[in-house]
C-alpha cells in the first residue's frame, strides 16, 4: 500500500525512482539529460541496477573500484526536488555531484568550458517548500574544492562562481522568442552585472536541500551558450564539453570518496588530512 504523503511503499520502493533500499549508491552522479546519463552509465563497470521511470534513468554500478550511481533527474527545479528528496528516504548520507549544462552570461566563458558553482541565486520557488526566500544555496566546501582538483587535474578550463538557476528555459531565463515576451526583458544584462557565472534550472534546488539535510553536494556545468554573445556551441564542441563535465564530476566523486577515507571521525575535512588514506 501506498500512503499518500509520502508516495513510497512500505518496503522502500520510491514512487517516482522506482528505487528501493540497497538499488543506489551513496555516491551520485546527477544528470539532466538521458544522453549524458548513458555516457556517463558506459563508463560504469558490472551494473548491478538500472531504471527507467518517468525521467528518472538509473544506473548503478562499479566505476575505477567506487560503488556509484548515475541518476538522470530531467529538466528543471521541480524535478531535482522529487529526485533528492526520494534517494535521501533510500540512502544514508548521499554525496551529490550535478554534471550538467548552462547558458554563460560573462564574456568571458567560451563555448564547452566548465563553471563550478560557488552558490546559486535561487530564482526558482520548488526550494521555497522547505526554506525562506533568503536562504542561501551554496555548495559544499568540499564538493567545490574536488571539482576545482578534477577539472584542473585534466586541463579543462573552467571558472568557478555564482550560478543563476531559474524556474524555466525561455522568459524565465529572459529569452526572446515570437509571441513569448519574458517579463524582464533585461534578465541577462541585470545578473551579469552582478557577477553571475551562468544560468541553468537545476542547481540552487540541489545545493537547498542539500544544506538543508548537511550533505554534500556540488554542481559543474558545461557552457553549451553564452547569452552575452549569441553564441551556441555546434556538434563537436558540445560532445567534448559532454564528455568533460562527466569526467570531471566523476572524478570529483573520487575525491571525495578519499576525502570522507581521511577524515574519519572528525566532523569536517581540511588540507592537513590529504596525506591519510
Amino acid at each position: 500500500m501506498i500512503f499518500a504523503d509520502r508516495m513510497s511503499a512500505p518496503h522502500g520502493k520510491q514512487y517516482h525512482l522506482g528505487a528501493a533500499p540497497g538499488d543506489l549508491a551513496r555516491y551520485l552522479l546527477l544528470v539532466g539529460d538521458p544522453e549524458r546519463a548513458a555516457l556517463a552509465a558506459s563508463l560504469l563497470d558490472n551494473v548491478r541496477f538500472t531504471s527507467s521511470r518517468r525521467d528518472y534513468h538509473i544506473y548503478t554500478g562499479d566505476h575505477e573500484g567506487l560503488d556509484l550511481t548515475v541518476l538522470c533527474v530531467g529538466m528543471g527545479p521541480g524535478c531535482m526536488e522529487i529526485a533528492v528528496v526520494e534517494l535521501c528516504q533510500i540512502v544514508d548520507r548521499p554525496t551529490l555531484i550535478r554534471a550538467g549544462s548552462a547558458g554563460a552570461i560573462q564574456p568571458e566563458i567560451g563555448l564547452g568550458d566548465l563553471v563550478i558553482a560557488q552558490g546559486a541565486l535561487r530564482m526558482e520557488s520548488a526550494s521555497l517548500g522547505y526554506v525562506d526566500a533568503g536562504y542561501p544555496a551554496f555548495a559544499h566546501a568540499e564538493a567545490q574544492l574536488a571539482l576545482v582538483r578534477a577539472a584542473d587535474e585534466r586541463g579543462i578550463q573552467f571558472h568557478v562562481g555564482v550560478t543563476a538557476t531559474a524556474p524555466g528555459f525561455f522568459g524565465a531565463q529572459g529569452r526572446h522568442v515570437p509571441g513569448f515576451a519574458p517579463r524582464h526583458d533585461d534578465l541577462i544584462a541585470q545578473l551579469a552585472r552582478q557577477g553571475v557565472k551562468n544560468m541553468e534550472m537545476e542547481t540552487s534546488c540541489l545545493l537547498t536541500l542539500a544544506a538543508l539535510r548537511g550533505l554534500r553536494a556540488g554542481a559543474v556545468c558545461a557552457t553549451f551558450a553564452n547569452r552575452h554573445h549569441d553564441t551556441v556551441v555546434d556538434e563537436a564542441q558540445r560532445d567534448k564539453a559532454q564528455r568533460d563535465v562527466v569526467s570531471t564530476g566523476l572524478a570529483a566523486l573520487h575525491h571525495l570518496a578519499r576525502m570522507e577515507q581521511q577524515t574519519g571521525s572528525r566532523p569536517h575535512w581540511h588540507e592537513g588530512l590529504s596525506g591519510r588514506g
